[in-house]
């Protein structure tokens, strides 16, 4: 039994596991905090989206002489795909434009997360099926995947 929980201890620290906890997704990714954000950032703009800002959240602590581990967000969107969302229900401008956050946690790994459309808008009145969901979904994919250097 012990072996057991070892191999599966040392499976699920190896990959780049996809984990999800209620609705926020999260990916390992192969690089540093830095490098993985200029990642997402090339690949959000190579995909036709918009990014509207960068935080470095790290930076910030640091300004007022507190520590924080390498921690930034994204903030990006496509008003083609966000549109129809708002236009569903104008409470989704709430959670648009799209955010990711790219931290390194206390083991030094380095980790993307996002917070998945289906259960972001859960609460409004827009449909789990809705095409542009789809789309999301598939989109953010697409950008982790490449972030992440996967």
């Amino acid at each position: 039994m012990t072996r057991l929980l070892a191999a599966a201890a040392i499976a699920l620290s190896v990959g780049p596991a996809f984990a999800s906890s209620d609705d926020i997704i999260k990916l390992r990714s192969t690089s540093d905090v830095a490098t993985t954000m200029d990642r997402l950032e090339e690949a959000v703009s190579g995909a036709g989206a918009n990014v509207f800002a960068r935080v470095d959240h790290a930076a910030g602590a640091a300004s007022v002489d507190m520590e924080l581990d390498p921690t930034q967000v994204l903030i990006f969107g496509n008003p083609k795909i966000g549109t129809q969302a708002m236009q569903d229900d104008p409470v989704a401008g709430l959670f648009l434009p799209m955010k990711m956050l790219v931290y390194q946690d206390a083991a030094g790994q380095t980790w993307l997360s996002y917070e998945d459309p289906k259960e972001m808008f859960d609460d409004l009145e827009i449909s789990d099926d809705a095409p542009y969901i789809k789309m999301m979904i598939g989109a953010l994919d697409k950008l982790t995947s490449k972030a992440a250097g996967q």
